[in-house]
């Protein structure tokens, strides 16, 4: 942690708790989501397209009883690719470095054999697990057999059970009082003002990412990287460059689109978003750069930030 911290950071009353959050889960069950209603702030990205979480995306929520550091992982799968190898070893390193697991499952369909997989890698955690039934607002109205087909993962593992609805909020109260009774009493970590120790120019190329995937929806599905170029702060407005790469060159036809139009939907979409981070005006420029293969490369992907965590 950076050391410039410690002057901003109180001593923590007797009887404090705090730790570390590990939110896992198959791609696409809402972990992002149940991030952000939590910490109360837009700090991971989310889309209907599974697999958007690449880093470990720490979340930061201060009450005053309790800090929680929400460390989000991306989705465990099998990996098709150098990237994807690099995702799913870091959320099995996030597994071993928390002090309480929160397994999110999709409460709205019956459980799979993604979810098996997850349970088998939980089954010798040594920490608290619970395991959270989300998207309970899109639930048919007989759940009762969803949830017989996830009940047994927890009474075999002896795993507390968490039902709430990440998009409207129900029941995301009685999780984190849940999250606050299984952690132990500890010091902040964090400034309590912070809501991230992400810089924000991580953020700035995760909200542009965002638009892509929103905006092409499976037409670029994750071949796409950010660099953030240049961040110029001014006083009445913050200007940005960056570069958006691809894999291909029909990728970028994709992105730029008919007329530049995309790329110009991309990035105002994207500025709109970045205004409220940086909470003023902005101007952004994007460009497109073809750089084939980047996810096999692991000295590409170590140059766009996806490290492996050790």
């Amino acid at each position: 942690m950076d050391s410039s911290f410690a002057v901003t950071i109180p001593t923590a009353p007797e009887g404090y708790k705090s730790g570390f959050v590990g939110i896992i889960g198959r791609p696409n069950v809402g972990k992002s989501t149940l991030m952000n209603q939590l910490v109360g702030q837009k700090i991971a990205i989310t889309s209907p397209v599974a697999q958007t979480t690449r880093n470990r995306l720490r979340g930061i929520l201060t009450t005053p009883d309790a800090q929680i550091i929400f460390v989000d992982t991306p989705g465990i799968h099998k990996p098709h690719h150098q990237l994807g190898k690099v995702l799913v070893q870091n959320a099995k390193a996030a597994i071993a470095s928390v002090d309480v697991l929160l397994f999110v499952v999709d409460g709205s369909v019956m459980s799979g054999g993604g979810d098996r997989y997850i349970v088998e890698l939980l089954e010798n955690a040594e920490v608290p697990v619970i395991l959270g039934l989300n998207k309970v607002d899109q639930r048919p109205t007989d759940s009762g057999a969803i949830e017989d087909s996830y009940r047994p993962f927890a009474e075999a593992n002896h795993w507390a059970i968490a039902k709430f609805s990440a998009l409207t909020g129900e029941g995301v109260e009685a999780l984190q009082n849940l999250l606050i009774e299984k952690l132990d009493c500890g010091p902040y970590y964090y400034p309590p003002d912070l809501v991230t120790d992400q810089p924000e120019r991580f953020i700035m190329g995760e909200l542009i990412r965002e638009q892509i995937l929103l905006q092409t929806r499976e037409e670029v599905p994750h071949s796409v990287a950010i660099a953030i170029d240049k961040v110029v702060e001014e006083p009445t407005i913050t200007r940005i460059l960056a570069t958006v790469n691809v894999e291909r060159p029909s990728q970028k036809g994709i992105i730029i689109g008919k007329g530049g139009q995309m790329l110009k939907n991309i990035g105002s979409a994207a500025r709109q978003q970045i205004q409220k981070l940086v909470a003023g005006k902005v101007y952004l420029e994007l460009f497109v750069r073809v750089q084939p293969k980047w996810r096999q490369s692991r000295t590409q992907l170590a140059e766009l930030g996806y490290q492996v965590e050790e």
